[in-house]
Order: structure tokens, then sequence, then C-alpha cells
């Protein structure tokens, strides 16, 4: 079984995954440090060397090469994943697969993003706490059919990382 943490960035997906693979005794892989590892730079210089078509190509391609693999998995797929492409239509036919969408409220997500939206390319360029509501309430507004195809919803929002992997752990079996 693959185990994917999906959900809008900020709300737990790394965090959550690497507590959850511990309690699975599964192996854990997060997207983004993977995509880190094997080009060689972070998101932030993946984005601007290469743009966001790319960053979104090489996403698909890592989603793809897990899913044949048969090794069982937690995987923490990056915010924009399961949204472009046919990635999530793709996680869905595959067997043996969970989703599981890590569902924060939009101003808990504000409030994690605001201090660290200079690492984060895509909400580096805003610069209040309101453009930044504003750009998470459209995004999950666009992103919500996509979060919503998953196997599993658990909501995040004031709870603990152990009261949340025990959640998941109740749901998966």
């Amino acid at each position: 079984m693959k185990v994917l943490l999906i959900g809008y960035m900020g709300s737990g997906k790394t965090a959550v995954g690497k507590k959850l693979s511990e309690a699975l005794s599964f192996p854990f892989v997060d997207l983004d440090h993977y995509l880190e590892q094997t080009e060689g730079r972070s998101i932030t210089q993946l984005f601007q060397d290469k743009g966001e078509v790319y960053f979104r190509k090489k996403e698909a391609a890592a989603v793809a090469h897990w899913l044949d693999d048969k090794e069982q998995q937690v995987i923490a797929l990056g915010g924009g994943t399961p949204c472009y492409g046919t990635v999530m239509e793709t996680i869905r036919k595959s067997d043996a697969v969970q989703t599981v969408y890590l569902k924060a409220s939009i101003q808990t997500l504000t409030a994690r993003l605001f201090p660290e939206r200079n690492k984060r390319p895509v909400i580096s360029h805003l610069e209040t706490e309101e453009l930044l509501e504003e750009f998470i309430r459209k995004h999950l507004f666009e992103r919500g059919f996509y979060y919503n195809q998953a196997s599993i919803t658990v909501a995040v929002d004031d709870r603990s990382l152990r009261d949340i992997v025990e959640d998941i752990l109740l749901r998966l079996f």
C-alpha cells in the first residue's frame, strides 16, 4: 500500500508524513525534497530557472514512477501536484493507493504560511496577510475539486500531530 498525502501548502503533509511513516514502518518520501535532490537545486531556484511548467512535469513524472513501484511508502505530494494534468486521475486509478487530504482552514493556512512565504515561490510576492488569505481562498476554491477526490479527508486545524496520525491510521485499517 502507498499512502499519498495531499493538501494545500502549509497543511502539514511533510510533518504528518514523517510520523505516519514511522507508525506504519513504511519509507517516507517528500516530493519537494526528492525534486531538490534529483534536480540539484531548491524548489525556489527550480521555479526561477526552469519555470512552473517544467516543475509540474517533474512532479508528475515522479508520482508516476512511485505508483509503478510496488514498495510500500508514505508520500507527501506538493500542494499543487494532484491539480495539474492527469496526476489525480492517475493516482485514483492506481491499485493499493490511499490518498489522504489534510484539510486546513484558510485562517490556519494563512497563519502558518505568512511567516515563511519568502521560502515558497508561489506566494513570495504576497506582502500582507490579507493578500495571502485572498490568494489561498482562490486557490482552495480551484483545487478543492482535486483535493476532495481523496479517499480520506482529515481536518488538521487545532489538532496535534499525534492526533492527526492516529485519525489517519484508524481510517486506513
